[in-house]
This record gives structure tokens, C-alpha cells and sequence, in this order.
């Protein structure tokens, strides 16, 4: 498995930006896909963009489009969300994961992911 560590979370008013950062190691870096979820209280994880380890692949949810963008940096073996145009329901807990060596599929199945990271609070006030 990897070891992931999230970074950047915090309070925001609505239309404002903040960036996410995962730190990885304990595996080749370019072996695997990365992706960031989130989870709101009552509600179930979900997806929230992914990209894979060629880097050109990304994928987001409809929810985010226009507004986040993942990227990663294979030299710091790190993975980043950038957020903006925040509003009060983009408010959770975001989850940094990292996928099984190799996954070729999508990168919103949750099941492709065996890594997660510990979670940043995310809190956007309107």
C-alpha cells in the first residue's frame, strides 16, 4: 500500500479557493492512478477527480467541473487539488487515494482505490 498524507484544508467563505496537497510514498509513484474524494456527515464518500499515472488522464465530477483541477508532480510524489468558486456544499471531509498498481479503469470506482489518506476538513461558510 501507500502511505498518503493530506495537506491544506481549512475554513472559506463561499466563492473563495483553497488547494489540497497528498503527500505519497511506498510505492513507485508512476505506477498507479490518484484520486480525491470527500464525505459530508450523513452522507457517502464520494468522487471527486482523478487522475492517472501517465498524467494525461483526468476525470471529474460533474459537481466540480470548471471549478477544481487535479494535478500531480511526479518528481515530489505529490497529488493536488486545486478548489475554487467554493460553495457551502463542497463543505467535507477530503479523502486523498491512490489506486492498485496498474488500475486501468475509471478513476470514479471506488473500488479501484486500496490507499487512502487520514482526511482534511474542508469548510466553505456562505
Amino acid at each position: 500500500q501507500v502511505q498518503l498524507v493530506e495537506s491544506g484544508g481549512g475554513l472559506v467563505q463561499a466563492g473563495g479557493s483553497l488547494r489540497l496537497s497528498c503527500a505519497a510514498s511506498g510505492r513507485t509513484f508512476s505506477t498507479y492512478g490518484m484520486g480525491w474524494f470527500r464525505q459530508a456527515p450523513g452522507k457517502e464518500r464520494e468522487f471527486v477527480a482523478g487522475i492517472k499515472w501517465n498524467i494525461i488522464s483526468t476525470a471529474y465530477a460533474d459537481f466540480v467541473k470548471g471549478r477544481f483541477t487535479i494535478s500531480r508532480d511526479v518528481v515530489k510524489n505529490t497529488v493536488s487539488l486545486q478548489m475554487n468558486s467554493l460553495k457551502p456544499e463542497d463543505t467535507a471531509v477530503y479523502y486523498c487515494a491512490a489506486t492498485r498498481i496498474g488500475w486501468a479503469g475509471l478513476l470514479h470506482e471506488i473500488n479501484a482505490y486500496d490507499s487512502w489518506g487520514q482526511g482534511a476538513q474542508v469548510t466553505v461558510s456562505s
